[in-house]
């Protein structure tokens, strides 16, 4: 339920419907826009009395909310919301690109990677440490080491760093990430995404490659329920009939989530078509279609990657193709 302020209510009066709302066990979310305040009341609603409320006088509307993704819901925020990665921001018109390897390999890999893709426009540098695989004899990342050398990349390129987690017992080695992953695989791993509620650090959500948008909302309900909002949400493809591509890239996500919430959504066209030659269109397309940012694999050696070389342009392609973003975020913003 939600219960939108008339204009001009003094936060005496706010406070004291907050108080009143709360001790009939109510948990309230406040959002303040430029011109509306509204109040997201989550738990049981059933017993508040919706006449009642609209009679009150600081009070303009009340209004049942359906969905079960309470927090993540735009009627509850109608603000979009902007996450600030240490002065680098995504949502409410600001674009940022991620770029990097799916796995960082050595720290020169990593480095030099960094300073190419800062150079071309990309914000944000990306790298797996810890790496879920298909198969247990595929490379599994460099772990910690892999965590220090994207540390030492940050600090030569100046670039804010994201990596995946996998386990809610390497949260420790995260101190120094900037922006939390959570990969696709661990979409509704629940208990890891209850522990991220309890941080303040960005997190990246990856929708699950046979998950509806509806469920992806829900598994960003469990984070921002443990008081994290700073979540930015990543459409990196779905599982279809169709073999022609790794996974089908559904661009129809960016307008439906946007109608829907009001969290910032990224595409990784990487992941999503499994072809380097693909990723281009896709990527152009996405930030088209009002994509908050876009999440793309890099690596200066593809045919001798440890992971998902076939997916990964080259340093030389990206600059072609963040070039190319950016002339279409000039048209388009």
């Amino acid at each position: 339920m939600i219960a939108v302020l008339k204009p001009n209510v003094s936060d005496q009066q706010m406070q004291t419907l907050i108080t009143w709302f709360k001790g009939r066990g109510l948990d309230v979310h406040v959002s303040k826009g430029k011109f509306q305040t509204i109040l997201g009341l989550i738990g049981d609603t059933s017993q508040v009395d919706i006449d009642l409320l609209n009679g009150l006088e600081i009070i303009e509307s009340v209004k049942r909310i359906s969905e079960p993704f309470k927090n993540a819901n735009r009627k509850f925020h109608p603000d979009d919301t902007v996450v600030d990665i240490a002065g680098y921001k995504i949502g409410g018109g600001n674009f940022q690109i991620i770029a990097g390897p799916c796995s960082v390999e050595s720290r020169e890999q990593i480095t030099e990677i960094a300073k190419r893709t800062k150079a071309a426009g990309a914000n944000l540098l990306r790298g797996g440490a810890f790496k879920p695989r298909t198969s247990p004899y595929s490379f599994q990342g460099l772990k910690g080491e892999g965590i220090e050398y994207l540390e030492a990349a940050k600090a030569v390129a100046g670039t804010p760093i994201v990596t995946e987690i996998m386990n809610i017992n390497h949260l420790p080695m995260f101190e120094n990430v900037d922006v939390i992953q959570v990969g696709a695989r661990n979409m509704q791993n629940f208990d890891l995404l209850k522990e991220l509620g309890t941080t303040h650090k960005p997190i990246l959500l990856k929708r699950g490659l046979a998950n509806t948008i509806s469920e992806l909302l829900m598994s960003a309900e469990y984070i921002m329920a443990g008081g994290n909002e700073n979540i930015i949400l990543c459409e990196r493809g779905i599982r279809t009939f169709e073999t022609s591509t790794r996974n089908t890239l559904d661009l129809s996500a960016i307008p439906v989530i946007k109608e829907l919430s009001h969290l910032p959504v990224i595409i990784d066209p990487s992941h999503a078509t499994g072809v380097a030659r693909y990723v281009k269109p896709m990527a152009l397309a996405a930030v088209a279609a009002g994509a908050d940012g876009l999440m793309i694999e890099v690596h200066n050696d593809p045919k001798n990657a440890l992971s998902d070389g076939a997916q990964s342009v080259t340093p030389d392609e990206f600059d072609d193709i963040a070039e190319k973003v950016w002339k279409i975020r000039e048209v388009i913003a």
